[in-house]
């Protein structure tokens, strides 16, 4: 096979790789999933059972993208109530701010201009895990 068709094949099979869901550790599957459904309007994309007494319970946030799966594994509970490396994107960080705030979302952080030059605010989940709520 010549490079160039290589490359072109290697393109193609690579132009659908995409990041499918993020995890989230949580205390109660239950009281996160409400959470994320009620304050934030996610909706849920998978709600199975998942052996020994656990769900794996995946949401999806209003404007779509990466699913987040509200799951601990055994052994990872230290990770619960710490920073996520997650972002959340929104057209108007403000505006976003506002109207979470309004619906019992805990922010840390409020909207403000961030050193990067974008705005943004930093909130925690019911677990006080802290996520990033960014935009132009």
């Amino acid at each position: 096979m010549r490079d160039g068709a290589r490359e072109a094949t290697q393109d193609t099979a690579l132009h659908g790789l995409c990041v499918k869901f993020a995890s989230v550790p949580v205390r109660d599957q239950e009281r996160a999933l409400q959470f994320y459904v009620e304050k934030l309007g996610c909706k849920v994309r998978t709600d199975v059972p998942f052996g020994n007494g656990m769900r794996w319970i995946e949401v999806e946030p209003p404007g779509g993208g990466c699913g987040i799966v509200l799951f601990t594994p055994p052994g990872q509970e230290g990770r619960i109530g710490t920073f996520t490396n997650i972002s959340f994107t929104c057209d108007d960080v403000e505006a976003t701010y506002r109207v979470l705030a309004d619906r019992g979302v805990e922010f840390v952080e409020p909207a403000k201009r961030a050193d990067w030059g974008g705005m943004q605010a930093i909130f925690k989940d019911v677990d006080g895990n802290l996520f990033v709520l960014a935009g132009e």
